[in-house]
């Protein structure tokens, strides 16, 4: 049995290699049953003469003024630009927030009292809740809360800002949750042997262990968001996307190339900042 399974891990990487391609070439196969000219339909000289339409009318040719070249459309963008980075900055903190409540419940060392903390009957409820948090609000995309959201709500930045709050909490508490299960468990159980109450193995053992971890995961997590920010906007999220999609549906398509503008700024503006608070999180320890 040791020897097959040693072999099974020196083969592992061709094995995949080969998976991968089976389920590819599997995937194809189906499509192609169903739609036998869907490889040739890709090819269609039709979609190349729509693709030079579309990116004509992006460039603004043909028109007196292009919206990425008229200053009154820029200042109007920009308001959308900062509303969407207020939305992604609202939406972190409140998955951020909701995570540190429910990530410590959530893990297996923490419940079954590895790390020294009294397991107590309500614990277990407590772990089989926050994992059920966590699955259910990470398995609902961004778009479909944002669809639910706005449907309760009036259409704008708070709607946007839950629905990716709910998505990436889930995301947050299952990354967080494994940084927990894979800290080194040793320096806890000193601590809860020199007598340190739980308080303190909690804010001076596990936290200070794990921070840096999590702080990262958070700004990797906001990132996205920013990224995400544009699919919410689609259902009346406010932002970017809410415009994005009005310009979309009314043919605007200059207004399309002044968002993108736009929003390609936010994201290497966020881009930025997250590298900076990483450079400066790994000086400091």
């Amino acid at each position: 049995m040791k020897t097959w399974l040693q072999h099974f891990d020196r083969h592992f990487i061709k094995y995949s290699f080969w998976a991968v391609l089976a389920l590819i070439a599997c995937s194809w196969l189906y499509i192609l049953k169903d739609q036998p000219n869907a490889l040739a339909d890709l090819f269609r000289s039709e979609n190349w003469d729509y693709l030079l339409e579309f990116v004509q009318g992006m460039l603004g040719i043909g028109e007196e003024l292009p919206a990425y070249l008229d200053p009154d459309m820029w200042r109007q963008a920009l308001i959308l630009t900062w509303e969407t980075f207020v939305m992604s900055i609202l939406a972190t903190g409140m998955a951020a927030f909701a995570m540190f409540v429910f990530v410590l419940p959530s893990a297996r060392n923490v419940v079954r009292g590895k790390l020294g903390f009294k397991v107590r009957w309500y614990h277990k409820v407590a772990y089989h809740l926050s994992r059920f948090l966590f699955l259910f609000s990470r398995a609902v995309p961004e778009l479909m809360w944002a669809m639910i959201l706005v449907f309760i709500f009036k259409p704008g930045i708070l709607p946007g800002a839950l629905a990716l709050a709910v998505h990436n909490f889930g995301v947050l508490g299952k990354l967080c949750g494994e940084v927990i299960e894979d800290m080194d468990e040793k320096p806890i159980r000193h601590l809860a042997q020199n007598g340190a109450s739980q308080a303190q193995m909690l804010f001076y053992g596990i936290y200070p262990t794990v921070m840096r971890a999590f702080l990262n995961y958070i700004l990797y997590r906001m990132e996205n968001i920013i990224r995400a920010t544009l699919i919410v906007g689609f259902v009346g999220a406010s932002g970017l996307g809410m415009q994005f999609k009005l310009a979309m549906s009314f043919f605007h398509y200059s207004e399309i190339t002044l968002y993108l503008l736009c929003y390609l700024l936010l994201v290497y503006a966020t881009d930025l900042l997250s590298a900076w608070a990483k450079s400066y999180i790994a000086e400091k320890d």
